[in-house]
């Protein structure tokens, strides 16, 4: 699983919260969840696209 969407804050358990997000599963259509709450222990990376040409 994948998601991406805007960064908007986290707290000093690294839990991340996003907003305007969407998850990918293995290639699928991308579903999509609005404002998600990720839990710190779920967290494999954060990658940032925000400087990448898209």
């Amino acid at each position: 699983m994948e998601y991406k969407g805007t960064f908007v804050s986290t707290d000093s358990y690294m839990n991340m919260q996003l907003s305007n997000t969407e998850e990918f599963v293995e290639g699928e259509e991308p579903a999509i969840l609005g404002d998600v709450m990720i839990r710190c222990n779920n967290v494999l990376y954060v990658r940032d696209l925000s400087s990448q040409k898209q």
